[in-house]
């Protein structure tokens, strides 16, 4: 098989990324267009054999870049900020390509925020400071020292911004990394290792690997020679993963998707309400954030409902690389099939479709919102990843907050309302890493970002990923005792 392809006219080599090379693979595996299920390309299968390659490298290039200063380390992160900005175009149209998303989201958000993510974590490094403290006298010093080599597993939906979200701090803080994609969106990856490279990165500090999980992830997790392992996707996956790190005890952070709730309450300004419950429906509804049960006060459902149904209807969807389209299509020919049959199985289980609940052409699925559905329902307790909206009532607050805190998951959850003293209220109860209150996707890199119960494992933003990448170390010093001076 060829060694490069060619997407939308951007060149892509589909081989391993590995100690600054680039490793062929005995065996290969189809990378597939979500937009119309066009082959894109065969791309490199890593096995043990890449994944003990792939540590290696990054064992090998870890003190090196543990030793390298700060100011540099920011330097070289700033430096493949520029090269992402020098190819948005293209890292734009090739994951559209790749994975459906809108183009116009890609160049108008997404790759900009790749961008950001590099920036600012190279600037928070060179700011990250502990004031010293004192004991009885002995001053207390408190350092972030780098871990070692970090095996980042990324997601599809968002394949280049999620993967630069973790990539970046872990670069920041001094260790090595071996990033490895969704085997259903890998192409960007390849570019970042290309761009990387360009910015001088040194040799092994990145390394992308591309595979299936059972057979290159789990070397990757299990190997003794790994510090971190960052991991973004589903819970049966991370319980995969937690087991396979258990025997070195590494440590993880893990970001596992929601079933997040939207709160409208009666005082609520409905217009708004209604837009940001429809925004729920972006990315094709795959979004970990996304508030997929919409509960409503009982007084104002009907009202909502009928404005929501509105609104919802006159979405565009179709090719993403149109600039007229609202949802495009979902990532891969599995995940409409897990798509439809939670629905069908919602459906002979008595919901009612408030519009869609059906297959499209291709990999589309319409916009669905079902109604008469049952809290304990698996459609209201399982996370879809499509666009698919529950809606119940509730009659008060409190039900209110039973209803948002009564899933296995606490990953976000969005409240609408007029009244301050109510929102206070509600907030405080809800179970969720992150509260949007009359607002959605609101989001800020030096904020605390991670979910409750089965949403995850750790924190992530600002200080708190530092604290995950390094070893953080309190050098203890005592007043006297000095023999030397000068």
């Amino acid at each position: 098989m060829p060694d490069k392809i060619t997407v939308a006219g951007v060149s892509i080599d589909t081989r391993q990324w590995i100690g600054g090379a680039r490793v062929a693979s005995a065996e290969t595996f189809t990378d597939l267009s979500p937009i119309d299920g066009s082959v894109l390309g065969e791309i490199a299968r890593g096995g043990p054999g890449e994944a003990e390659a792939a540590v290696g490298a990054a064992r090998e290039a870890f003190p090196g870049w543990a030793a390298t200063s700060r100011k540099e380390r920011a330097r070289i992160l700033h430096a493949i900020a520029d090269g992402v900005e020098e190819r948005l175009e293209e890292l734009a149209i090739v994951e559209t390509m790749d994975n459906g998303a809108l183009l116009r989201s890609h160049r108008r958000g997404v790759m900009p925020r790749v961008a950001h993510n590099l920036r600012f974590f190279a600037d928070w490094l060179l700011a990250l400071d502990h004031e010293d403290f004192e004991t009885r006298g002995h001053r207390n010093h408190v350092s972030w020292d780098p871990a070692g080599p970090c095996v980042l597993i990324t997601p599809w939906n968002a394949p280049l911004m999620l993967a630069t979200w973790k990539v970046a701090p872990a670069l920041a803080a001094g260790n090595t990394v071996v990033l490895k994609p969704a085997e259903w969106s890998p192409l960007t990856a390849s570019l970042l290792a290309d761009i990387a490279a360009a910015a001088g990165l040194p040799a092994g500090v990145l390394n992308v690997v591309q595979g299936y999980g059972a057979e290159i992830g789990d070397a990757l997790t299990a190997h003794p020679d790994v510090r971190r392992i960052s991991f973004t996707g589903s819970v049966p996956t991370a319980k995969r993963i937690a087991a396979s790190a258990a025997g070195n005890l590494t440590p993880l952070s893990l970001e596992l998707g929601g079933k997040s709730p939207l709160l409208v309450f009666t005082d609520a300004d409905l217009d708004l309400a209604v837009d940001l419950a429809v925004e729920q429906y972006d990315n094709a509804g795959q979004v970990c954030l996304a508030g997929t049960r919409l509960l409503v006060e009982e007084s104002v459902a009907e009202e909502f409902t009928r404005r929501f149904v509105d609104k919802a209807t006159r979405l565009s969807q179709g090719d993403p690389r149109d600039e007229a389209t609202d949802i495009g299509p979902n990532v891969h020919p599995r995940q409409v099939e897990k798509i439809d049959g939670f629905v069908q199985r919602a459906l002979a289980a008595g919901a009612r479709p408030v519009i869609g609940g059906h297959r499209k052409d291709g990999l589309y699925y319409a916009p669905t919102l079902l109604t008469d559905v049952a809290q304990d329902a698996e459609i209201v307790q399982e996370e879809v990843f499509g666009p698919v909206l529950t809606l119940q009532t509730f009659g008060d607050e409190d039900e209110a907050v039973r209803l948002a805190n009564d899933t296995r998951f606490g990953l976000a959850a969005t409240l609408v309302t007029g009244d301050p003293g109510r929102a206070e209220r509600v907030t405080a109860q809800l179970v969720a890493g992150t509260v949007w209150v009359n607002c959605f996707f609101v989001r800020d890199l030096q904020a605390p970002f991670g979910g409750s119960r089965l949403s995850g494992v750790g924190r992530e933003g600002g200080t708190w990923s530092f604290d995950f990448y390094c070893d953080l170390k309190n050098t203890v010093t005592a007043p006297k005792g000095w023999t030397h001076h000068g």
